[in-house]
């Protein structure tokens, strides 16, 4: 895990080629950080995006190859389908001494290293959404030619919206599994949750209210009490009484099982889309 009391890595100039919600969520977060607008500029293919940008945060937006040759590390924050065609053009002007840093699902950095001069360090990473609100959780996997010095340049960028973990590639279907897609398990039961206390007589706003707040508070405490979350369950659930008798239902209803074999299945399918590329 990433040391929030280390020096910042040293990164250069940046340049976040792709300027959709991940790249914006990475450029608000380093500007809210030790970045100035001076040290980064975009590229973003739509003209009324890039505008966007630059009027909000104050940005230079150029095209991919002025981009590139003002940065040391080059931030690949593109979707999948769109990643072949940036690397055509980042490989015409990039040298050894750039970083790329890629947080483009289910790319793998042989793919890239493929599309790329020869030696090109490349560290894949793998946030989450909550990097809009900074409190992301990313792993970070280096590539056949990135060393310990590379994954500390990826690691302060991605710090700048969340934690940071190091992984093995080989686990990123996994994180892409369990983090990456987590929000949405999160978001699903929530919802369920409002949905019960509609049932209930209660109305959407106050069943909102009541499990938005619940969900907060409980996730603190299993962050902050270092116990196990078995521990906080029983912590709350009285012999004989209303927890348990819920406990007992998801129980029969197989919503522990449902969510591992859910888990299991976003994971084949990270390996299959990294296959497909």
């Amino acid at each position: 895990m990433a040391d929030p009391t280390a020096e910042p890595a040293q990164t250069g100039p940046i340049a976040i080629l792709g300027g959709g919600k991940i790249g914006e969520a990475l450029l608000s977060g380093l500007l809210r950080g030790e970045r100035t607008v001076a040290d980064i500029v975009v590229s973003e293919k739509h003209p009324g995006r890039g505008a966007y940008l630059a009027e909000t945060y104050g940005v230079q937006t150029l095209d991919v190859a002025a981009a590139v040759g003002k940065a040391a590390t080059l931030i690949l924050a593109v979707k999948p389908q769109d990643i072949d065609t940036l690397l055509a053009e980042v490989a015409q002007v990039i040298g050894p001494q750039h970083l790329v840093v890629s947080v483009a699902a289910g790319i793998t950095t042989e793919h890239i290293e493929r599309h790329l001069p020869d030696g090109i360090a490349v560290v894949r990473c793998m946030p989450n959404t909550p990097a809009l609100v900074d409190q992301a959780m990313t792993a970070v996997a280096a590539g056949a030619h990135a060393d310990e010095a590379h994954l500390d340049v990826a690691e302060s960028l991605l710090a700048s919206v969340g934690k940071v973990a190091r992984v093995p590639e080989s686990q990123l279907d996994a994180v892409t599994a369990l983090s990456g897609s987590g929000p949405a398990y999160f978001f699903f039961l929530v919802e369920a949750m409002i949905d019960a206390g509609i049932l209930l007589g209660l109305p959407r706003t106050l069943a909102a209210e009541l499990i938005v707040q619940t969900a907060i508070g409980s996730a603190i405490m299993l962050r902050d009490s270092g116990e196990h979350p078995v521990q906080l369950r029983e912590a709350v659930t009285s012999p004989g009484g209303t927890t348990i008798a819920a406990i007992r239902e998801l129980e029969v209803h197989g919503v522990r099982a449902a969510l591992l074999a859910a888990i299991e299945a976003a994971a084949r399918r990270s390996a299959e889309l990294g296959a497909q590329n």
